[in-house]
């Protein structure tokens, strides 16, 4: 049995979100944890982790907030038990999100979040910002879910030679089993005339735990190059390390995620350490 997070901010449902541990409780049992965090507390969390915003920033009305927050809890009950899946409402936050996403997560084996929902209210920029707050504060792996994604008909997993990205390819293979035996390719890209780094260790671990799997190193320049190869690969989900750091290679810019969150519809599996 799995137990799976799920994440809604304010009043956003993610349908999305419950569409998967439907699929996924029909190969397996789940216990679904329904985590409902308000909006107004983005405040408090960014003003935590840096000096301000870009824009202006989105404060709802308390009391219809608190309406539609319990109008979701009822429909998350309803979805589990129509469907049979054995479900918790986290029905209270102590400390704020932070300390909720720590404690929950350090005890779970994967958390989902709406990439298209996920306080949208705020702007393309500060929502993009409190997703990385939220990916920075988990204990455990985030799966980051478009609300119309295509169920993956292959894997492509970011590799880079360092901990965190064989970390990923851990917890993948660890706690997405119903995925692992999809066409699967490892991807090294650099803009350096380098080999893939530790290839033969490589290939004896991933060839134990992906049956249809593909090396590949893009000798393009990844900026520019990687976003347009991964778009051509269809209903592909991403697997990959840290966020908002070192992405891949120390070839990829900042915000490398970012942009394939904002552009690209495909599920996101991030694992960082």
């Amino acid at each position: 049995m799995k137990k799976i997070i799920v994440v809604f901010d304010g009043a956003h449902f993610a349908e999305g979100a419950m569409n998967y541990i439907n699929t996924v409780s029909n190969e397996a049992p789940v216990l679904a944890i329904g985590l409902f965090l308000p909006s107004i507390d983005y405040a408090e969390m960014l003003t935590f982790y840096s000096a301000g915003i870009a824009g202006p920033l989105y404060i709802p009305n308390i009391d219809t907030e608190a309406n539609d927050i319990f109008a979701n809890v009822e429909r998350f009950k309803a979805y589990c038990i129509k469907h049979n899946i054995e479900h918790r409402v986290h029905d209270t936050i102590n400390g704020g999100v932070v300390e909720v996403l720590k404690s929950e997560s350090r005890y779970a084996d994967l958390i989902l979040l709406s990439s298209d929902l996920f306080y949208e209210n705020l702007g393309e920029i500060s929502k993009q910002e409190y997703i990385e707050d939220t990916l920075k504060a988990t204990e455990c792996p985030v799966l980051l879910l478009p609300e119309n994604y295509k169920t993956p008909a292959s894997v492509v997993m970011a590799y880079d030679g360092t901990m965190s990205s064989i970390h990923a390819i851990k917890q993948f293979a660890y706690t997405m089993k119903e995925w692992v035996g999809l066409p699967t390719t490892i991807v090294y890209a650099s803009d350096k005339d380098d080999d893939i780094p530790e290839l033969p260790m490589l290939k004896e671990y991933a060839s134990r735990h992906f049956s249809d799997l593909t090396f590949l190193k893009l000798e393009a320049n990844p900026n520019k190059y990687f976003e347009t190869w991964l778009q051509n690969k269809g209903a592909a989900m991403l697997v990959t390390g840290a966020y908002g750091k070192r992405t891949l290679t120390g070839s990829f810019k900042k915000h490398f995620l970012q942009d394939i969150i904002a552009e690209h519809k495909l599920p996101i599996f991030i694992a960082h350490k």
